[in-house]
């Protein structure tokens, strides 16, 4: 399998106090750039927001600070900025984006759901002027005009309820002239160069995201779509993933397809599955076979929890450690790094991670089924009370289940 890697720049803001509030987030095509290239405007968005949501996870990229995200007016005016944390999210317009009836009944939407927003390489005659009433943040870009210019529209800008940030803050100099000038905030060289972040990244199978879109449109009923969850390792763990982090704003763990599924709800999962299908590159699924070696073991522990009259949330946990069991051969990186971000309960984290819990001992014994020998397989019956015959039988319908997946 190929492995591709999901690019980020971040560059730090502070306060007036150059304490850490927030970072900006920048698309990047490589580790290597230092800029965003030649790339379209809404493709430079839209992949700061998939990398942003899925691909590494607003608690891994700012922690419990702001993220400033540029977003261009195709950006602005969808549905996307809504799988977003609202209330960490500053979102910053661009100097030539002018307010229409349609963008200014828009942004004071955006506002009500927690948005801010920021005004960014501000000028008063720039059409971008007219959304000031809007903005929470105003920057000023200093590379961008004389220092005349400059100071006027800073002092210009102490008559709105807004937080001056200067930008491009090269010098020592330049940060003295902003500090006499009573800037709220700053962003530039002078502190700090963006860095660029990168993560591993596993796309889901191109066929059971469209599947799952075409079941939401119908209206279908959860089971139904934990069923297609339940044969894709990396949609369900990019599933999972979001609904546990800062972006979904939830103060519990989730570990059932169907939970997530009920706390998203359907036009949510919707947006974030369209998102998941525009962005995915060609080449990068899970290859069938290790698709398929998962989904067994996921279904087999599951079906041994049922037999022992396990909780659904205990049974649905062990399908989720068996479907997450090769997360670090699929990201080729250790398992602890796989799940650092994921937000999983404790009982799993440790059974992926080889330690004891509950469902080490199935973990084990699932993954015992796969070897030629079945070494090891009767000294974890009998450690779990399993005589032969019900445990083949449980093998035997874990392994048809998969083969009616058609995986």
């Amino acid at each position: 399998m190929t492995t591709k890697n999901a690019f980020i720049g971040r560059q730090p803001v502070l306060n007036r106090n150059q304490q850490l509030i927030g970072y900006e987030l920048l698309f990047r095509p490589t580790a290597q750039a230092d800029a965003a290239g030649p790339t379209a405007v809404l493709a430079a968005d839209t992949q700061v927001l998939v990398n942003t949501l899925n691909h590494m996870g607003t608690s891994w990229l700012v922690g419990n600070k702001l993220a400033f995200i540029n977003v261009g007016e195709e950006m602005l005016t969808s549905d996307f900025l809504e799988l977003l944390p609202p209330r960490r999210i500053i979102l910053e317009i661009a100097p030539d984006i002018a307010l229409s009836a349609e963008l200014q009944s828009r942004v004071r939407h955006l506002r009500s759901m927690g948005f801010n927003i920021a005004l960014d390489k501000f000028h008063f005659d720039a059409p971008s002027a007219a959304f000031l009433e809007q903005a929470s943040y105003v920057k000023l870009d200093t590379q961008d005009t004389e220092q005349k210019a400059f100071e006027l529209s800073a002092a210009r800008l102490r008559s709105f309820p807004v937080s001056r940030i200067a930008e491009r803050v090269e010098t020592r100099e330049q940060f003295h002239l902003c500090q006499n000038l009573g800037f709220d905030g700053y962003q530039g060289f002078y502190f700090a160069r963006p860095e660029t972040l990168s993560a591993k990244v596993i796309n889901a199978t191109f066929a059971n995201t469209l599947t799952l879109l075409n079941l939401l449109r119908q209206d279908a009923d959860i089971h139904t779509l934990e069923d297609v969850l339940k044969r894709d390792v990396a949609l369900s763990y990019k599933l999972l993933r979001y609904v546990n982090s800062a972006a979904a704003g939830l103060n519990t763990t989730i570990s059932s397809f169907a939970h997530a599924v009920t706390v998203l709800g359907y036009k949510k999962l919707y947006r974030w599955l369209t998102l998941l299908l525009i962005t995915a590159g060609d080449g990068d699924s899970v290859p069938p076979a290790l698709q398929k070696t998962v989904v067994t073991r996921g279904r087999l522990m599951e079906l041994l929890g049922q037999s022992k009259n396990f909780s659904p949330e205990n049974c649905d946990n062990l399908f989720i450690t068996g479907m997450f069991s090769l997360l670090d051969v699929l990201f080729d990186m250790p398992m602890d790094q796989v799940i650092e971000h994921m937000h999983l309960p404790e009982a799993i984290q440790s059974a992926l991670l080889g330690k004891e819990s509950m469902y080490t001992p199935y973990l084990q014994l699932a993954q015992a089924c796969e070897r030629l020998s079945l070494d090891g397989v009767p000294e974890r019956c009998a450690e779990l009370g399993w005589d032969r015959e019900a445990f083949n039988q449980a093998h035997t319908s874990a392994l048809a289940w998969v083969e009616g997946l058609g995986l």
